[in-house]
This record gives C-alpha cells, structure tokens and sequence, in this order.
C-alpha cells in the first residue's frame, strides 16, 4: 500500500529533463547493432530517463546545465542501448545531443509519498 503524506506534499529542490531519443538515435542504433533493425522510434521511446539536476529557475539555467552535463547524460542513453563503446559517436557535442534527443524540462517535482528518497 502506497502511504501519501496526509498534511502535506514535499516540493523537491531539484529540477528534471526527460531524454527521448530521436530519429539520429534511431538511425545510429540501427547502423551500429544490426540487432536493432526492428525496432522503431516508439520503442526506443516507451520509457524515457528522468534525469534529476539541480534546481533550474530559467532556461538560460537549463542550458548552463546542459552545456556542463550534456556528455553523461548522452553516454548513458547510448551505454542503455549499447554496450560496446568502440561503435559510440567519439566526438559527442551539445549540438549533437539537441540533435538526437528531444528533452523535455520539468521544475516542480513534487514528493507525495511518506517515506525518505532512497539510492540504489
């Protein structure tokens, strides 16, 4: 049974992107794992990565994270799919990112639940 906090929600001081991939993905994936040839873009977007960043107020925020992050995020969208590193892009950019993913901000995470954030 999911407990909800009875009094209150928690705002939590971060803010969240979630990273679909798009058709350059797509395409690369295919080229680089031949395995993947059946798959579509609707696949490879059925459950996105949330990724949780540091409270953004701004896009001009946005971006200054992004510019510093960008790379994790992109190696592990392709480290998801696929695992060999030697059939990675090995010059990764912003540009390129913006490219192969659409991202989707977010600024109100709202904690609802009545127990403490965990990490695995």
């Amino acid at each position: 049974m999911i407990r909800l906090h009875q009094d209150t929600s928690r705002l939590l001081n971060r803010s969240a992107i979630v990273v679909k991939p798009a058709p350059p993905f797509l395409d690369w994936l295919h080229e680089a794992d031949p395995t993947s040839k059946d798959l579509g873009l609707d696949d490879l977007r059925q459950e996105p990565a949330v990724y949780l960043l540091p409270e953004m107020r701004s896009p001009h925020e946005l971006e200054r994270v992004l510019r510093r992050c960008f790379d994790t995020i992109f190696t592990a969208e392709l480290d998801g799919w696929l695992r060999d590193e030697s059939a990675w892009p090995a010059k990764r950019t912003l540009s390129m990112f913006r490219t192969w993913f659409e991202v989707s901000s977010y600024s109100m995470l709202i904690d609802f639940l009545d127990t403490d954030l965990s990490y695995d």
